[in-house]
């Protein structure tokens, strides 16, 4: 049991439980809406974070938990104060650690194991982004491929969802914005496609990317 002071609790403001609500997110916790209140559920995951990080198990957010929480997600700055989705640092593009099929050419470099699109002309990386994909059973296929059509906004013929920003590469499967991602990060996946979750840098890339430009999607 806890004996450091509580810092968010039932009665705490809603903009700071939906503070509370976006870290947690950050970490898988909180797959729901951000909708400012504490209550029973809430709580429950509070406790499921104490237990995985080693805090004392109350189900209320206290000092050390808090301190905890912080330390292991992203606090927006003014820069990027909107983009909560994932919790996550912005990224530096760099080359080093990618694919060799990237090093040359214009290509859309997705990698699976950092969960980053890279952005590279001529072996020069431009931008990173923060990615998510496709859910056991409907997983992103990887390999070689090319930009073979762009929709600045299209509907989803089988899930009847928005995919703004759509550069399709292999059949139905695109690299697009999403509002999931940026509402729930990544507890949550695609049926296969690669979602962007910060809605500037996928629009620049969009106006960016040429048809039959490369995708290297890798694990």
């Amino acid at each position: 049991m806890s004996t450091s002071p509580v810092v968010l609790g039932r009665t705490a403001a809603a903009a700071n439980v939906r503070e509370l609500q976006r870290r947690l997110g950050a970490k898988g916790l909180w797959p729901y809406a951000f909708s400012g209140t504490y209550g029973w559920t809430l709580g429950q995951k509070v406790l499921a974070f104490q237990r995985a990080y080693d805090v004392p198990q109350s189900g209320v957010v206290d000092s050390r938990t808090w301190a905890r929480l912080r330390a292991l997600t992203y606090t927006p700055g003014t820069f990027d104060q909107h983009r909560y989705y994932a919790g996550l640092r912005p990224l530096v593009p760099t080359l080093s650690s990618l694919d060799k099929r990237c090093r040359t050419g214009r290509v859309m470099c997705v990698d699976k194991s950092t969960r980053t699109l890279t952005w590279v002309v001529n072996g020069k990386p431009l931008t990173a982004m923060w990615a998510r994909f496709g859910r056991p059973g409907k997983e992103t296929r990887e390999g070689t491929f090319s930009v073979s059509r762009k929709y600045e906004y299209v509907i989803s013929n089988l899930y009847f969802t928005p995919m703004p920003y759509s550069m399709f590469f292999s059949g139905g499967q695109a690299v697009h914005y999403s509002s999931n991602f940026a509402r729930l990060g990544y507890a949550s996946a695609s049926h296969g496609c690669v979602n962007i979750a910060d809605h500037a840098q996928v629009k620049a890339l969009f106006f960016a990317v040429r048809i039959g430009d490369k995708v290297v999607v890798y694990p």
